[in-house]
């Protein structure tokens, strides 16, 4: 099975970029034929993609595209424009820019179906111009954001995203909103997951981890919580936790945004280290030697981050955002996580700054509790990339034999 991979954004530095590029290693692995066609920035190497997959890009920054790539999050971890920003002229470039690379890879590759990450722009594009064979989407939760914030293109997203062979969501709950903001039909919507890779995520009993220490990873922004979390340190006991401290991992925006957290952190009674992005080995060690994984996020689809940090021995503290819950409950009975109560929401990623100081107290004794609670001893083996891409496969070869594309 030959299989076109498709997203606006880069195949790596997001959650979505991973999610992409893991699908890709599985699909290999399975025996399958990947491509991969994605936005590019100057200097990128696509290197989270495997050698000898084909990759063709849409770059950016050029004088055909003479702007960063567009996020799917307003906050990205590298330079990016924000949808809602785009002028006419900018929407027409980029639709140009990726319609002939959709073109150029469907005449070369000969794929046999199509996979689009985000259920947005460039997989509206996809389906438009693909009709004589299956085009999938996977939703990861950002894309339903964008479609509720303003209104660019947002017809043409909706009759062309109806039209999709099938709709993989991360958890019911993402279901459920994929098939009341889209009017998608509930039957092409399959729950799917995510997953995480198992041979490089795992415990190590020869590391030792640091006692009081806890680790964030995800974009440094206000909207995954980090102003709260500097907040909730001062709450947690000091004469319980002498040691404690914090190391956020993660991309970051260079704006005023971050001069904001960046000044926190020094002005921080904690000790607080911001190492940026890291390379996957070193992801590995600091989940290793961390006790406590924190994300207060005020958004998220379903955070691979977390299952990552459980895998490698981590106790978990996080918000209690819509579906994840129930999906890690189920996927992952028992696991040692505490689920903090998110603060009343404005919009759908905004928080009401009047909920926000119980907000911080939940979460800070959430992160006491965290930490005076013994080593876990889970298991996160049944959840893997390579299961989550086998019920993406089942339900496209099913669709291929519908359609006669190859032998069943």
């Amino acid at each position: 099975m030959r299989i076109l991979n498709i997203s606006a954004q880069k195949p790596d530095s997001t959650g979505s970029g991973t999610y992409l590029s893991a699908l890709v290693r599985s699909q290999l692995a399975d025996g399958c034929e990947p491509a991969v066609l994605c936005g590019a920035a100057p200097g990128d190497t696509q290197g989270d993609i495997p050698a000898g997959v084909p990759v063709y890009t849409v770059d950016f920054d050029t004088p055909e595209l003479p702007f960063h790539i567009c996020g799917m999050s307003d906050v990205m971890p590298y330079p990016s424009t924000r949808y809602r920003d785009l002028t006419s002229q900018m929407a027409s470039e980029f639709e140009d820019a990726f319609c002939r690379s959709i073109e150029r890879a469907v005449a070369e590759f000969e794929p046999d179906v199509l996979l689009c990450h985000h259920l947005y722009l460039v997989c509206a594009l996809a389906r438009e111009l693909v009709r004589d064979r299956p085009v999938c989407a996977v939703c990861h939760s950002t894309d339903i954001r964008q479609m509720r914030s303003h209104g660019l293109e947002r017809e043409r997203v909706l009759v062309a995203v109806r039209a999709l062979d099938a709709v993989f969501s991360l958890h019911a709950e993402q279901a459920q909103q994929i098939v009341e903001t889209y009017g998608v039909d509930p039957a092409r919507v399959r729950v799917v997951g995510t997953g995480y890779d198992h041979h490089a995520f795992c415990p190590d009993a020869a590391v030792q981890r640091r006692v009081d220490s806890l680790v964030f990873v995800g974009k440094v922004c206000f909207k995954k919580g980090v102003a709260s979390l500097f907040e909730a340190l001062g709450l947690v006991d000091r004469g319980a936790h002498p040691d404690l401290s914090l190391t956020l991992v993660g991309g970051h925006a260079h704006d005023d945004e971050f001069q904001q957290i960046e000044s926190a952190a020094a002005a921080s009674t904690v000790p607080v280290t911001i190492t940026g992005r890291v390379d996957g080995e070193e992801l590995v060690r600091t989940y290793r030697t961390s006790e406590v994984f924190v994300l207060p996020s005020f958004f998220e689809g379903l955070p691979l981050v977390t299952i990552e940090a459980l895998a490698c021995g981590c106790k978990v503290v996080m918000t209690e955002l819509p579906g994840v819950r129930p999906w890690m409950e189920a996927a992952l009975p028992g696991a040692p996580v505490a689920w903090v109560t998110p603060p009343t929401m404005v919009d759908v990623d905004t928080p009401d700054s009047r909920d926000l100081p119980r907000f911080e107290r939940d979460l800070a004794q959430a992160i006491q509790d965290a930490l005076d609670a013994p080593a876990p001893c889970f298991d996160t083996s049944g959840v893997s990339w390579d299961a989550c891409s086998e019920r993406i496969l089942e339900t496209v070869q099913r669709l291929l034999v519908q359609k006669g594309g190859i032998d069943g």
